[in-house]
């Protein structure tokens, strides 16, 4: 204490350059770049993704640079090696697979680049986030509609990629409802096959040499609307379409069209809008060190890693309005063009 107040005071100060504290700023979001790597656009969902995240980078004024892969592993990793090679802060990550890609981000965490996976978890890696679906209520959305539109009968069950952890969960949601009336003999699977790289055209062809082979068939659980799409057209080729209650996933326009004609049961949508959205903000969190707001995590082999997962949404014919259309994720002229109702 003080008995008079001095004329001056000395105040030490020490000046330190951030790099010696190891702090990065970014002073504009200009500064940010954001990789992106999507395993291809041959599947409809992603290209929506896609857009969705585009046009959310702009939005927040941010650089964002893409890669599309070919569905397979080996041009992914290239791609996302020329990421690395651009200088990005953050990288995205959609994998082809979920066991092929813990090179990759290995590569970017060396190089000090924060890897989100996004839909899809990638196995044996150090990631720092997941970001994607409930995929677990996905399968139980398709397995209890099954069972509730046919309980006794016939079925073909199709899964996706059996290198891929979503395809394993979704069955796992599905199988939860339809293993019990298998056990009571109610439930008779005539044929249970996976689907590499979730190619539609295996999925035809399952469901083809079945119905050649004069099974009786009362219901398919496809993985997603492309799967749903191809088994459709099996189906079709020998008059059955309509007939035969498929599920799927994604709420791809064609899928929601089929479900319009009456020859798709059913599909579980997913907002890509909002997934994207969620992953562009979590991207620049990561960038600058600010809390992100999980609310699970996700094995994946290595590490629980930090996860944050969407609910998802059972559509059917009598709530498309409401759920599609009211919410803009598809418009009703698109769905409803030259569209005929005869099932």
């Amino acid at each position: 204490m003080y008995i008079t107040r001095p004329n001056t005071f000395v105040i030490p100060v020490l000046y330190v350059e951030k790099q010696t504290l190891g702090i990065e700023t970014f002073n504009t979001r200009q500064d940010i770049s954001i990789g992106v790597s999507f395993p291809s656009t041959t599947i409809p969902r992603w290209l929506r993704d896609k857009e969705a995240m585009e046009k959310e980078a702009i939005s927040k004024g941010i650089k964002l640079k893409m890669q599309i892969g070919d569905d397979t592993p080996e041009l992914q990793i290239k791609q996302i090696k020329d990421l690395i090679s651009q200088g990005i802060n953050v990288l995205i990550i959609i994998p082809v697979n979920s066991a092929s890609l813990a090179s990759a981000v290995e590569l970017a965490k060396k190089a000090g680049i924060k890897v989100i996976a996004y839909a899809r978890i990638i196995f044996n890696s150090d990631l720092d986030l997941y970001i994607g679906n409930d995929n677990i209520q996905t399968g139980e959305l398709q397995g209890r509609f099954l069972i509730k539109k046919v309980p006794k009968g016939n079925y073909i069950i199709i899964s996706g990629d059996p290198n891929d952890f979503n395809a394993r969960t979704f069955k796992e949601g599905a199988m939860k409802f339809i293993l019990p009336l298998v056990y009571l003999n109610n439930i008779k699977i005539i044929s249970e096959e996976s689907l590499i790289n979730w190619s539609p055209q295996k999925a035809y062809n399952i469901v083809k040499n079945i119905l050649l082979a004069n099974n009786k068939i009362d219901a398919i659980l496809a993985p997603n609307d492309a799967a749903a799409g191809a088994a459709i057209k099996a189906l079709e080729e020998q008059g059955l379409d309509g007939k035969v209650v498929v599920t799927g996933q994604g709420a791809d326009l064609d899928g929601i069209r089929r479900i319009i004609q009456g020859t798709q049961s059913m599909t579980v949508f997913k907002d890509t809008r909002e997934l994207a959205k969620t992953a562009i903000a979590s991207a620049i969190k990561l960038i600058k060190g600010e809390p992100i707001d999980i609310n699970s995590t996700i094995n994946n082999e290595k590490k629980n890693v930090p996860a944050i997962i969407e609910p998802v949404t059972l559509v059917t014919k009598e709530n498309i309005e409401d759920t599609i259309i009211k919410s803009g994720y598809w418009k009703k002229e698109d769905i409803y063009r030259n569209i005929r109702q005869n099932k």
